[in-house]
């Protein structure tokens, strides 16, 4: 039960529902609902991503216009229920008990209705304005489930508007219905429970939270913990849940449970007609895709597929880009002559060049490929078939979640271990997450192995980096022995991706590049270039020889390396900054260009990395990761330095 409120929260009243003021909407629903879908689609590119106050949660907020007026809408965690412990399931029930919230959008997948219900009437006993929202009505159309939306909205009391937001289609009708968004029919169970209810709404009389009193009543009969109540009250209804778990035979909270379950049940028949499903090859994909001995080699098919075209992509567009940017600061050069500050300001412009014409052409096709494969719905079913992997290296099923999203950045990834019960699934999954390439660490990659010793080198680092993580997991699993329980795991059906849904994803992973990494690209290229002219670059390579030396790399890679603290694509563009040319073939051996790029695929996170680490584990398990990881890094370079010297 969430802290005391501010009493915001009104009884629902008579008035038109035209006379809801809607300043802020909070998008709520289940996993796999669509939810997130519908917020980039109404909101976009202007969302901002902020953990709720007191927790490493995440929530997602943007700006969007209903009926001309400006409104906040806010992307809640995918919850099943409002009661149960878990913290993302927390955050969203701490936030609509604000009294913040002016109506609610319960997004529903609407080919699995009956099940989606049973969050409805929890909402119901809110009393907070709602909207249902019918998404996915084509996947329902397709299993043969046709709603009646009329009907459905009487039921309720609440308006009811079907959508497909992959598509866009019913967001107009979505945002014309909020300012009608009412409080709904609040459900009704046996006479029982409704006698119970009504005993503990009366002994809780005198206890004001600014909540609904029914709600108040129905947490307390859940045997939710309550503020601020009096012993007598208590008593009570300590004494009304025990005599209805002797009736029922079970605990108060899963009678609550069965009776929501119960009355979803008679709703979607009442309001739902299931006629044939109209099957297609997605019904049959999965006994393939998913195969416990077919699933593994089509997935590294996939991956391989998507290496090869973000390489054949990434330097098709950096040919195209690097002659022209490389004119433009050689004429800059020219017009600044060759001063100290001369040196800055073309260091500066090489760093801005870098960004376009290094990293972009390898991000952007990475970052789409990504996203594409999240929208289809591929990535759970990756994670399906890791699963057994996980196990082996002693951890909960769940660890593949974390694993995969550090394949878009790490922080992410260290905040997803909050979903681990266990502290030390939390610490050894963390651990592991940090050291997956990530879209920096996939920069370097691309843009020095794939660039210059081809697609299958690069992919070869992948799979190197999966049986070092593989290999250290197991080494952890036998200094933190422990077994994590299996994974839980809602698959979802196969869907097409939205062209303006799956872009507005890339952006947004995008933004964080243009508005943080660019500028630091450029920044510290004028520091370099302003070092190099100060005659300061020796100095600083040579501090960190004891790195470079025994990795067997040149003394100008270690500047590169330190960079790569800040963003891990900066040890890239700092190493042809370095060197003073894009042609590192030329400065680098083949070998050593795998084991720079090794070390950066394995050595200390980001800073950034970092700081969510210190957030998650505590500055004490943070600084055993980064000297971990480093060691690792360091490890694995010393032994392919080893294996190519034999060759």
């Amino acid at each position: 039960m969430p802290g005391r409120p501010r009493p915001r929260h009104r009884p629902p009243d008579l008035r038109p529902a035209s006379a809801v003021n809607v300043r802020r909407i909070a998008l709520v629903g289940q996993p796999n609902s669509g939810k997130s879908t519908l917020f980039n689609a109404l909101v976009g590119w202007r969302a901002v991503a902020s953990n709720f106050p007191g927790t490493t949660v995440e929530i997602l907020r943007g700006g969007s216009h209903m009926a001309g007026q400006p409104v906040e809408v806010v992307d809640l965690p995918g919850t099943y229920s409002l009661s149960s412990g878990d913290r993302a399931e927390e955050v969203t029930r701490a936030f609509l008990t604000s009294g913040e919230v002016d109506a609610v959008v319960h997004a529903i997948d609407a080919s699995l209705l009956s099940r989606s219900l049973e969050l409805t009437l929890e909402l119901a006993e809110l009393a907070i304005p709602m909207v249902l929202c019918l998404n996915m009505m084509d996947e329902a159309r397709r299993k043969g489930v046709a709603v009646d939306q009329e009907k459905l909205a009487q039921l309720l009391g609440v308006p009811v508007v079907a959508t497909v937001a992959t598509r866009g289609v019913g967001l107009p009708a979505l945002l014309a219905a909020l300012p009608n968004a009412r409080p709904a029919n609040p459900p009704r169970y046996s006479a029982d429970v409704e006698q119970a209810l009504t005993t503990v709404e009366n002994a809780l009389a005198s206890v004001h939270t600014g909540l609904p009193p029914r709600y108040m009543a129905i947490q307390a009969l859940a045997g939710a913990p309550l503020p601020d109540v009096p012993p007598a009250a208590t008593a009570q209804v300590h004494a009304v849940r025990e005599a209805l778990a002797r009736t029922r035979g079970e605990d108060p909270a899963l009678v609550l449970a069965d009776e929501r379950h119960a009355q979803a049940v008679r709703t979607f028949e009442a309001v739902a007609q299931v006629t044939h499903a109209h099957l297609d090859w997605r019904d049959q994909a999965d006994s393939v895709l998913m195969h416990r001995y077919l699933g593994y080699p089509i997935l590294g098919l996939v991956l391989f597929a998507l290496f090869w075209i973000v390489f054949q992509v990434g330097s098709t567009l950096e040919r195209l880009l690097r002659e022209p940017l490389s004119g433009l600061t050689e004429a800059l050069a020219g017009a600044v002559g060759p001063g100290a500050w001369g040196q800055v300001a073309v260091g500066a412009m090489e760093g801005l060049w870098a960004g376009l014409a290094l990293v972009l052409p390898y991000l952007v096709p990475f970052l789409l490929l990504l996203a594409l494969l999240e929208d289809v719905g591929y990535l759970p079913r990756a994670a399906f078939l890791l699963d057994g992997l996980m196990h082996r290296m002693g951890l909960h099923g769940k660890s593949v979640i974390p694993f995969l999203l550090g394949y878009g950045c790490s922080v992410p990834a260290v905040l997803a271990t909050r979903i681990l019960e266990d502290d030390r699934d939390r610490l050894v999954t963390a651990a592991l997450a940090v050291m997956v390439p990530c879209a920096g660490r996939a920069i370097v990659v691309f843009g020095l192995v794939g660039r210059f010793m081809g697609p299958l080198v690069a992919l070869g680092l992948y799979l190197l980096n999966a049986a070092v993580i593989a290999v250290s997991g197991t080494l952890l699993r036998r200094f933190l022995p422990g077994m994590g329980p299996g994974l839980i795991l809602e698959i979802p059906p196969y869907r097409r991706p939205g062209g303006r849904t799956t872009l507005g994803k890339v952006w947004l992973r995008l933004r964080d590049f243009v508005a943080v990494a660019w500028p630091l690209l450029v920044g510290t290229s004028a520091v370099f270039a302003l070092a190099e002219a100060l005659g300061w670059a020796g100095g600083l390579n040579a501090g960190v020889r004891f790195l470079t030396w025994p990795l067997g790399l040149p003394p100008e890679a270690g500047v590169p390396l330190v960079f790569g603290l800040l963003r891990k694509e900066l040890s890239l563009v700092m190493l042809t900054q370095a060197f003073g040319t894009a042609d590192l073939s030329a400065v680098l051996a083949p070998g050593q260009m795998v084991i720079f790029t090794v070390f950066v695929l394995f050595y200390m996170p980001c800073v950034a990395t970092l700081a969510a680490l210190g957030r998650e584990l505590g500055p004490r398990r943070t600084g055993l990761v980064f000297l971990g990881t480093t060691g690792v890094a360091l490890l694995v370079g010393l032994l392919l330095r080893g294996l190519a010297s034999l060759a």
